[in-house]
């Protein structure tokens, strides 16, 4: 234990960065690259290249400071709030707002690289109340597998009347293209920024939804002896697979078409009873029939494998519930969760 602290304490900035880009796996740290510049991931990847090996125990020593510190109000407390508060006092209302969009809103240096950040099934609710034509725009300016996955998302109806304006689209004049921007900035991203605000018990409650549940119980319980009431209100916050019991029979059968069987069928295998009536309850006796015999013929499933498989479906459940698609209840009878 003393060779950790000790270790722990000689770690630097970057050091404790490059574990903890490490310990996320790559799916998470290649995100939180994309929001770096060059000189940050150059540094950054230094440090991780040259860190040797690395102890379990010293990695979640980290991981409990990270979650204390995110968990816990110091005598400075960075915040969006305090930072607009800040530049009131010497900058103009119009600056300032333009500036708080900046660091609200998605990442990106332009506007079309803001909303390729912009999660697929949040995008298509605006564009669906637009102009084909305006939504056409906006398509063409994106990547184009960003824009496969808001098409697929928009109404189908309205998705083909889509295709057809970017078939018969040719070069986008100036002006045209200006205006669009100005309208997607005024309307769409200030409205977006204003709400993406996340306390830091959110964004803490986040990662430990991501986490395996070994990890998970490891770190919850070094942070209930730490600070039990930060512990408490991340649990509170957090939402699982079993937590999907909270969502009504119309918005499980919207979910069921959302993702694949496979992946539903290693996710029940590890489900609580009441989650697997549910979701069974709304196939038909077919559907069901057939889950059932998927999941015998399977045999022993992977614990790791299970918690994958529920984490990508409550990443949908998550999503249907950004978009307005479905609602989530909360535990109380006149509780709602709106995402």
């Amino acid at each position: 234990m003393a060779r950790v602290r000790d270790e722990f304490r000689n770690l630097t900035g970057t050091q404790k960065a490059a574990i903890f880009m490490l310990a996320l796996g790559d799916e998470h740290a290649g995100r939180l690259f994309e929001l770096m510049d060059d000189d940050e991931i150059r540094e950054l990847s230094s440090a991780m290249a040259n860190l040797g090996g690395v102890s379990s125990a010293l990695v979640e020593r980290l991981f409990v400071e990270f979650a204390d510190q995110l968990s816990t109000a110091g005598s400075l407390v960075g915040s969006f709030d305090t930072t607009e508060r800040l530049l009131t006092r010497s900058l103009s209302k119009e600056r300032v707002d333009q500036i708080m969009e900046e660091i609200r809103g998605p990442a990106g240096r332009t506007m079309w690289d803001k909303l390729g950040n912009v999660n697929e099934n949040v995008l298509a609710n605006y564009l669906k109340n637009e102009y084909p034509q305006t939504v056409a725009v906006v398509l063409s300016k994106v990547k184009p597998d960003h824009a496969a996955r808001v098409l697929s998302v928009l109404p189908e109806n309205f998705a083909m009347e889509v295709i057809m304006r970017m078939l018969r689209m040719e070069s986008v004049q100036k002006d045209i293209l200006d205006h669009v921007e100005r309208t997607l900035r005024t309307e769409f991203m200030t409205n977006l920024a204003r709400t993406q605000r996340q306390d830091s018990h959110e964004l803490m409650a986040d990662i430990f939804n991501n986490l395996d549940r070994n990890a998970e119980n490891r770190f919850m319980t070094a942070l209930e002896e730490r600070n039990r009431e930060s512990a408490e209100r991340i649990k509170q916050l957090m939402f699982t697979f079993d937590d999907l019991v909270r969502i009504d029979n119309t918005g499980i059968q919207k979910l069921l078409r959302q993702v694949e069987k496979e992946q539903l069928a290693v996710a029940l295998k590890g489900a609580a009873e009441a989650v697997r009536d549910l979701f069974f309850a709304n196939m038909s006796e077919r559907a069901g029939k057939m889950m059932r015999e998927d999941m015998e013929a399977m045999g022993a499933v992977r614990l790791r494998d299970v918690d994958e498989a529920q984490a990508a479906i409550v990443a949908v459940a998550k999503a249907l519930a950004d978009a307005g698609e479905i609602a989530i209840s909360g535990s109380g009878e006149d509780d709602e969760l709106v995402y």
